[in-house]
């Protein structure tokens, strides 16, 4: 039985979808079967992030309201044996049924190792949605104060989640100016008050592989992000993997 985890943020910017793709991508190359799952209803991008702008034509709705069975809405991605992905709607034509959300979920389960759901930013419908049927739950954050604030707001909504199935990641970080502000890791977990899957830095190659639409394993770029994407990866699987030190 596969497990769903729902990637959130409390606020929009902290490359929550960037994560999604990445450590799908690297969670794929390590031989798991895994979904990607786009909830951003109206403001969808994880195709882009994953390198398949327009490639799915069905998107989640389609498999809730019967149009189309789970296999005919996912689309697999052209270069990752294994990784798949399932887009969410550009325009919404009823409101979401959270038990059907949950049903298809449980075929999911059925057919991958890791779902990995792309939240919505925010605590809003979308949010709910993915947090209500996951197995585990990773918040993904800045050190800016606000991006903190939002994040132990966000903690605070996932009460419902067992201890030990909800992580921190901490994003974009830039060593320079965390010493400028006196800020550290361990500001930002206690901040959060989570414990800690992960910390990415600040990559000009991420920028680079966003631009182009082509993620960064296809560039050949498995330094800082990559790097720590991969370890994230590998952490979510059960290895031991020590934090990546950011320079």
């Amino acid at each position: 039985m596969g497990q769903v985890i729902a990637v959130v943020s409390g606020k929009g910017g902290t490359g929550k979808t960037s994560f999604v793709s990445h450590v799908g991508l690297y969670l794929a190359d390590m031989g798991k079967r895994v979904l990607c799952l786009d909830c951003d209803v109206g403001l969808r991008n994880l195709d882009i992030a994953l390198g398949m702008s327009d490639c799915a034509v069905m998107d989640f709705t389609d498999v809730l309201e019967g149009r189309c069975g789970l296999e005919e809405a996912m689309v697999p991605h052209p270069q990752m044996a294994g990784l798949y992905l399932l887009n969410a709607p550009s325009l919404l034509r009823r409101p979401i049924d959270p038990a059907a959300f949950q049903r298809m979920l449980g075929q999911i389960r059925l057919r991958f190792d890791y779902c990995l759901l792309d939240a919505a930013a925010g605590l809003g419908t979308g949010f709910r949605l993915a947090v209500g049927g996951c197995d585990r739950a990773i918040v993904v954050t800045t050190t800016d104060p606000t991006s903190l604030r939002d994040a132990q707001r966000t903690v605070m909504e996932l009460g419902a989640l067992p201890r030990g199935r909800v992580h921190l990641v901490v994003n974009r970080c830039r060593r320079r100016l965390m010493r400028s502000l006196h800020q550290t890791i361990d500001d930002a977990i206690d901040t959060a008050g989570l414990p800690l899957l992960g910390v990415v830095p600040e990559d000009e190659a991420l920028a680079l592989a966003m631009g182009r639409g082509v993620p960064l394993p296809f560039l050949h770029s498995d330094r800082y992000a990559g790097r720590a994407y991969r370890n994230i990866a590998q952490r979510i699987t059960g290895q031991r993997v020590p934090l990546l030190r950011i320079r």
